[in-house]
């Protein structure tokens, strides 16, 4: 009879079998989190100690550790998005200006990449007396300098000056070979709108939408383009006025479907905290809204509040239903919110960009090490991230869900 084999060679035996990838198959940017190893910790501090706004460094792991490999692999699934060799170079830097924060969409015809600044950041200054501002780069510019980790001062960061400005710029999307802007208003007379922006000088924009039945919306936020019925989706929320340049909200906080052919305004989902970003899954099926409520801006944080990703089914007729719980973020709260062209799931989060499977598992994290508003693909196998003071380029093996929403 074989002998009874001990506890330890047991669980050394149990882990090796359930192992989800070998060390073999890590690329060298990149490291494996076994959840295992922090199941059960020796101690665990009590909540106004250790909470959403603290970074989990796992046991055996140093902050330094954690970037200095910064794809974190939770599963074997992680490896075929980030490819054998993937990058993550840090390519601009503001001491306190968050400049790099918002509406990350890549314009395919001129194939740079738009962001903006936050708006109602009070190291910004931006908000009531003045708008925030978008920016862009030249994505052959971050190509370059990819084999860095550290290439500041190397890549131009132009401002794009439109013409009229967007005012208060949020989420933005691709639409119809331009751009549109989710701008979030300003005080009580710049009401919140949808701008399209042409992405090339002179930046001309037109408003599309700035009320639903003659009243204002309260803050727009992000939105996104159905791949199939090609109606533009957004969601709007208490921030202007939470960081002091909106008045009191005067709608609940929704989401909305806006047909630009018909002019039809619906709204398809609410019972939210505070609805953020939104995306669709690249069959169209499904739609994800990043729900932001333990994040009260100026009023401070709940962490009893939201910090969930929810799933809707998407009906033929384009209505939402059958809302489900997809995940909860354990590191700040999701904000921006994309999917590869598998349907993987990624949000920006407390400490860097979150990935989750179509069945809501975490398997994988592009970290950096501090909250992450928004980021996008760029293409195939390009990224660039948002993280306030800090803009990342990245390269993995994953290819963007793009939109082509030309009629």
């Amino acid at each position: 009879m074989t002998p009874q084999l001990s506890s330890v060679a047991t669980l050394l035996l149990l882990g090796s079998f359930l192992a989800p990838v070998s060390s073999s198959e890590i690329p060298p940017q990149a490291q494996l989190i076994d959840q295992r190893a922090f199941n059960v910790l020796p101690a665990t501090q009590p909540p106004a100690e250790f909470n959403a706004k603290s970074l989990f460094v796992p046991p055996g792991s140093t902050g330094d550790s954690l970037a200095q490999k910064p794809f974190h692999v939770y599963d074997k699934e992680f490896l075929k998005i980030i490819g054998e060799t993937p990058t993550l170079t840090r390519i601009a830097h503001s001491p306190k200006d968050p400049l790099y924060h918002e509406a990350v969409v890549w314009s395919k015809g001129t194939d740079e990449v738009f962001f903006v600044q936050n708006a109602g950041a009070k190291n910004a200054s931006t908000g009531l007396e003045k708008s925030a501002i978008i920016q862009k780069i030249s994505l052959a510019e971050a190509a370059a300098v990819s084999d860095k980790s550290d290439a500041v001062g190397l890549v131009n960061v132009p401002v794009v000056h439109s013409s009229p400005q967007v005012i208060n710029p949020n989420g933005a999307t691709n639409y119809r070979g331009q751009i549109i802007f989710a701008g979030e208003g300003q005080g009580d007379n710049v009401p919140p709108a949808l701008w399209v922006m042409n992405p090339k000088d002179p930046f001309n924009t037109t408003v599309i939408l700035n009320n639903y039945f003659g009243r204002q919306f309260n803050s727009l936020n992000d939105l996104a383009i159905h791949p199939k019925n090609k109606d533009i989706y957004f969601t709007d929320t208490i921030y202007g006025y939470v960081q002091d340049f909106r008045p009191a909200p005067g709608l609940q906080d929704q989401v909305y479907r806006f047909n630009p052919e018909t002019g039809a305004v619906t709204i398809v989902a609410d019972g939210f905290d505070h609805p953020n970003g939104f995306t669709f899954s690249p069959d169209g099926k499904h739609a994800y809204v990043a729900d932001t409520g333990i994040d009260s801006g100026f009023f401070g944080l709940n962490f009893t509040r939201a910090a969930s990703v929810y799933r809707f089914d998407v009906k033929d007729d384009g209505t939402l239903e059958n809302r489900k719980t997809f995940a909860f973020v354990h590191s700040g709260a999701p904000d921006g919110i994309h999917c590869d062209s598998e349907g993987n799931v990624y949000a920006g989060c407390g400490d860097g960009v979150h990935v989750w499977n179509p069945s809501g598992k975490l398997i994988g994290k592009i970290y950096v090490g501090s909250g992450t508003a928004n980021f996008n693909f760029a293409g195939q196998g390009r990224m660039v991230i948002c993280a306030e003071t800090d803009l990342y380029y990245a390269t993995l093996a994953a290819d963007g869900s793009y939109v082509d929403s030309e009629m």
